[in-house]
């Protein structure tokens, strides 16, 4: 097969381990910085081009979008499916994950469990917000925030009400979550490969930090799951419409609550942490799965 992975950086370690995994099986792999990606847009021949060369005769592509660029990359991706090439995960999942609202407004309406949440952008009674999820101490993220960057944990009402109108006044869309105390700052990051979780880790923060992503200094260890929070997990995937992600959970008095579905998840932290060649899983269900036209929504949307 000829595979195309969409990344940014050709050194990241997920991007290595899956030109890896895909060459030992002697897959024919090239790395694409998906912002160097352009397109011809045309009726019935579509094309996408990089460094002056047509790109054709793929299979898949594998797409490696950072948060950053979620625009453009989709449209590169897009593209893509247009052409017939399968994409592990489709433009229309990826985006769909990356809006947060939306993302935790389907999974509602799917009945999965999740914080207590507020959603504002100039809340004309602050403090009804606050009550609505429960008073504080409670969680205030930026809508457009990653890696634990513009999330506040306000541990009193008046801290609450002040970060809120601060953001109010950078004009910002904030989500407003009750606090999982409980969680005691750790939470279960699930690696789902098709309809499996095929490996879970807990990944907890420093001391003093209540967010626990590896970036910020969490460690990371290996964690046995629940029936019900590997369930949740393979539902709140199939909810996106994503073939691989990690979803991530925290342990709650009220059972597992999702706190995001992440469509482009780091191997390292997960394969370090669980020992577990994740990267040849993945290529694994592309060769199962990589057929020409099998894009649900075909570039729609």
């Amino acid at each position: 097969m000829k595979i195309a992975v969409l990344s940014r950086n050709p050194k990241l370690y997920s991007t290595q381990r899956l030109v890896e995994a895909a060459t030992a099986r002697g897959h024919e792999v090239h790395v694409l910085d998906v912002l160097r990606c352009y397109m011809n847009i045309t009726s019935l021949k579509p094309e996408v081009h990089y460094k002056g060369e047509n790109l054709t005769g793929f299979d898949a592509v594998i797409p490696r979008i950072g948060a950053s660029v979620t625009f453009y990359g989709t449209a590169v991706l897009r593209q893509f499916e247009m052409m017939n090439v399968y994409p592990l995960n489709e433009s229309v999942a990826i985006s769909r994950s990356r809006d947060k609202l939306r993302a935790l407004q389907l999974l509602s309406r799917k009945g999965i469990g999740l914080p207590v949440t507020g959603f504002a952008h100039r809340p004309d009674d602050v403090e009804d917000l606050i009550k609505m999820v429960g008073g504080a101490p409670l969680v205030i993220k930026l809508l457009e925030g990653t890696q634990g960057i513009g999330v506040v944990l306000a541990e009193t009402t008046s801290a609450a009400e002040s970060v809120i109108e601060a953001f109010m006044g950078m004009k910002a869309n904030i989500l407003v979550q009750e606090f999982i105390k409980e969680a005691g700052g750790a939470d279960i990051r699930c690696f789902v490969v098709g309809d499996k979780v095929v490996a879970a880790m807990k990944r907890q923060g420093k001391e003093g930090e209540f967010r626990s992503n590896l970036h910020r200094g969490g460690s990371a260890n290996l964690i046995r799951i629940t029936p019900e929070e590997r369930s949740t997990a393979v539902r709140a995937a199939r909810t996106m419409g994503l073939n691989v992600c990690g979803v991530d959970l925290l342990r709650s008095n009220h059972g597992p609550v999702v706190m995001e579905v992440n469509s482009s998840p780091g191997l390292e932290g997960i394969e370090t942490a669980t020992n577990k060649d994740i990267a040849s899983m993945i290529i694994d269900f592309v060769e199962k799965n990589a057929k020409s036209g099998t894009t649900k929504t075909r570039g729609r949307g």
